[in-house]
């Protein structure tokens, strides 16, 4: 768990950190719709190499990447079952005993993993590269709109930057929690079905335990320190947009226009 990177801001200074929180946000959402699309394998391999390319721009390592693939593999195999069970059409690739397997099911859960892989890779560049605060912005700045029909753009913002920044906090925590219960004899990988229960439970509990602390400790020093989040705020560093920013908004629509039409290309 200490390997991955989500919500754990990395200082560089490379290109992408340096672009305004806005064009990143954008960018996520603009990649994640794509992602979504039908956009076939041929989109699939070109948002995957730009992908990869913004990897490398934004020094995300890729070993630490696939590291965090690790807890979508469970998931990959639930996605697996699923599919088996309910898609019964197309052609079959093997037989278990007398149950067939079809292609498109497998096909299916493929093509998932791979939406969810590449949203994992776009959130990690953005959180890798932009700090807290700044994706508070990007994110007020945006739903600052709805402010006419009274919604709390600023609140709503900063609770989603508070989630995003405690992510981190938490895998730290957890990892803490299994070490110090692996040091009284608590085994999470050997053992019966009915003993991991019971080890993941004695770490859970302690896990909710320790995150209502840490959440009541951020409260009360926000309190402390003056927040108001309905009063006029000033900020210390003024976003103006430059010309990097400019060329990376017009890349990405670029982008996302090839990979949804790409698939109409024969490879």
């Amino acid at each position: 768990m200490k390997n991955i990177a989500l919500g754990r801001y990395v200082p560089y200074n490379t290109f992408i950190h340096r672009l305004d929180p806005r064009i990143k946000l954008f960018m996520l959402v603009l990649l994640t719709v794509g992602v979504f699309m039908p956009i076939g394998i041929n989109g699939f391999i070109f948002l995957s190499i730009f992908t990869l390319l913004m990897m490398i721009c934004a020094k995300v390592r890729i070993k630490t990447f696939f590291k965090s693939l690790k807890a979508m593999w469970f998931m990959l195999l639930l996605l697996f079952v699923f599919n088996v069970i309910f898609i019964r059409s197309g052609e079959v690739l093997l037989t278990i005993g007398n149950y067939p397997i079809y292609k498109e099911a497998i096909f299916q859960s493929l093509y998932i993993f791979f939406r969810l892989a590449l949203m994992l890779a776009f959130t990690m560049i953005l959180t890798s590269t932009t700090k807290p605060l700044d994706i508070t912005y990007g994110l007020e700045f945006y739903l600052s709109p709805l402010k006419v029909i009274r919604f709390p753009a600023h609140e709503i913002a900063m609770i989603i930057s508070i989630a995003l920044r405690f992510i981190p906090t938490l895998l730290g925590e957890t990892n803490r929690l299994i070490n110090a219960q692996a040091s009284r004899g608590v085994d999470y990988e050997n053992g019966s079905l009915k003993e991991k229960i019971g080890a993941i439970i004695s770490l859970i509990i302690p896990l909710f335990i320790s995150s209502f602390q840490r959440s009541d400790e951020l409260a009360s020093a926000m309190v402390v320190r003056g927040y108001n989040p309905e009063g006029k705020r000033t900020r210390y560093k003024v976003y103006k947009l430059k010309w990097s920013d400019c060329v990376s908004f017009v890349l990405v629509i670029l982008v996302f226009v090839v990979a949804i039409n790409v698939k109409r290309v024969s490879l």
